[in-house]
């Protein structure tokens, strides 16, 4: 009776655990990507920055993270502009972030397709950007009228995130090291991202700055262990 209650015990404890997975609830991570501005100026042009972050999971498909940015943004002049307006942007920013991954809603273990894109994710949050403008054409064409704006400024501004990322096991099977993809719209509350704010209707200011932020990087998973009920 004895042996058979043990053994019924140590059955359950197995049916219990079945499927279970540890992940690690920390995660740095680093990498380099171009900027894209949509700001007043009509050109949308491309330059680079880099990029560090730190995340805490509160489950293999939830987390929440701080990210810096420390790059160029900028807008060259563009053919159709009559004012030839340009600017460079050596901008750094800070940003706090919630992603939500695929793998939360999904039923990927009997589906290659799906196991391959679960940690795919989306995300928002709130963060704050230093504009530093380091070129710009303040001066109209032919006159002594300077456009007005800011050299330097500091701007609330919101991301949104679209990413995913590819993990490499550890010896225990647990997610570890991982290639990161991520595209990044950030939306500025203000008008220092380019340096302009003209107001009058020839310039149309006064519509949002935004940023994209096109990165590719690498992550590391570390710290704690949590219990996740779903195989990883």
């Amino acid at each position: 009776m004895k042996t058979a209650l043990i053994s019924a015990l140590a059955l359950l404890l197995c049916l219990n655990t079945f499927g279970q997975s540890n992940y690690y609830r920390l995660s740095v991570g680093a990498g380099y990507g171009l900027t894209q501005s949509f700001t007043d100026i009509q050109s949308h042009d491309f330059e680079r920055a880099p990029y560090g972050t730190l995340d805490y999971f509160f489950t293999p498909f939830l987390s929440l993270g701080a990210e810096i940015q420390a790059g160029k943004i900028r807008a060259l002049k563009a053919p159709e502009d009559p004012y030839q307006r340009q600017f460079i942007n050596s901008y750094k920013a800070a940003t706090i972030s919630g992603k939500v991954y695929l793998g939360t809603f999904i039923d990927y273990d009997h589906s290659t397709f799906l196991n391959s894109i679960k940690w795919l994710y989306v995300g928002t949050g709130a963060g704050l950007v230093r504009n530093s403008i380091t070129k710009i054409t303040r001066i109209r064409n032919n006159s002594n009228v300077e456009f007005p704006g800011r050299n330097s400024s500091y701007e609330i501004m919101f991301p949104v995130n679209l990413g995913i990322n590819f993990y490499f096991p550890d010896q225990s099977g647990n997610p570890r090291f991982g290639i990161n993809l991520n595209l990044q719209s950030n939306t500025t509350l203000g008008e220092g991202l380019d340096g302009y704010d003209d107001s009058s209707e020839t310039f149309k200011a006064g519509f949002p700055d935004i940023y994209n932020y096109y990165s590719i990087g690498i992550r590391y998973h570390f710290g704690l262990l949590g219990i996740s009920k779903k195989s990883l």
